[in-house]
């Protein structure tokens, strides 16, 4: 969020820590969520009864939890029942940068929901459920996280949604049949801006410059960096680092500028030189 908003927090943070924060603090009738639509409803869902919450502008969506509508989750678990008989094998896996309804659904359907904190462990979890994990609905967080875990490139296939339904998302049956993850063809619109042509300006401009991006980055950039992880671990990182450190940051630059602010024995920027804010959250 920009300064004029955060001036007037009483706790600022990832999405799922606002939510509990919220709901450890039953004393307040009223949680203004300063978010997008899909960090309000989490704030609901773990608030008290007799608090309220309140999303200031409705219009505050996310374009990534739009790309899985439920109707297309849902008609897509059909087609793979369809294929494998069954999918009890199946472990659905939604990010939190999802609707509610899909939340409950992985709950109905044996699964669950995972933040970029605990993916890996999500995810390791839900291998000891079953043979293969259905994951959406950021393709990216996904396949970093599975490479993470040694998972090959050609064992994470994508389902394309955008075919509609009874297309198999452009795969093969083959090609589902040998996949332990299936990423669901989503993404944030800010953080696959962020290029492996940036990190090498970086690079050339910075000698000796840190590398951090978020796992929502597309697969190349966050092998190309030096670390990658949330918003909590990227604001950890730069204060952690030393003085005189040179980072660069690849998220949504309100936050790096907010970082730039409080660190100033630090040179933090943003890897893309044109400012693209999250225009929902903004």
């Amino acid at each position: 969020q920009r300064e004029d908003i955060v001036q007037f927090a009483d706790t600022r943070g990832d999405s799922f820590a606002l939510a509990q924060y919220a709901a450890e603090h039953p004393e307040s009738p009223y949680i203004i969520f300063c978010g997008v639509h899909f960090m309000a409803e989490a704030a609901d869902i773990l608030a008290q009864p007799n608090q309220t919450v309140i999303l200031p502008n409705m219009e505050a969506g996310c374009s990534m939890a739009d790309m899985a509508a439920a109707p297309d989750v849902y008609s897509a678990w059909r087609e793979l029942e369809d294929l494998f008989g069954s999918t009890e094998d199946i472990i659905p896996v939604t990010y939190m940068n999802s609707a509610a309804s899909l939340k409950a659904f992985c709950g109905e359907n044996g699964g669950v929901v995972c933040t970029s904190s605990n993916a890996t462990q999500v995810l390791e979890w839900a291998f000891q459920q079953g043979k293969r994990v259905f994951f959406f609905p950021d393709q990216h967080l996904g396949r970093n996280t599975g490479h993470a875990m040694d998972i090959p490139l050609d064992e994470m296939v994508l389902w394309d949604w955008r075919l509609g339904p009874g297309n198999l998302g452009g795969r093969t049956p083959e090609e589902l049949e040998h996949s332990r993850i299936i990423l669901w063809q989503g993404h944030c619109s800010v953080h696959q801006r962020f290029s492996l042509t940036q990190i090498e300006q970086a690079r050339q401009q910075f000698p000796g410059v840190q590398i951090v991006v978020h796992p929502e980055s597309r697969y190349e950039v966050v092998q190309a960096a030096d670390a990658n992880g949330s918003t909590a671990f990227i604001a950890k990182y730069v204060a952690e680092a030393a003085p005189g450190s040179i980072i660069g940051i690849g998220t949504e630059i309100n936050l790096v500028s907010r970082l730039a602010k409080e660190n100033p024995d630090k040179t933090i920027f943003c890897l893309d030189p044109v400012v693209c804010p999250c225009s929902t959250m903004y």
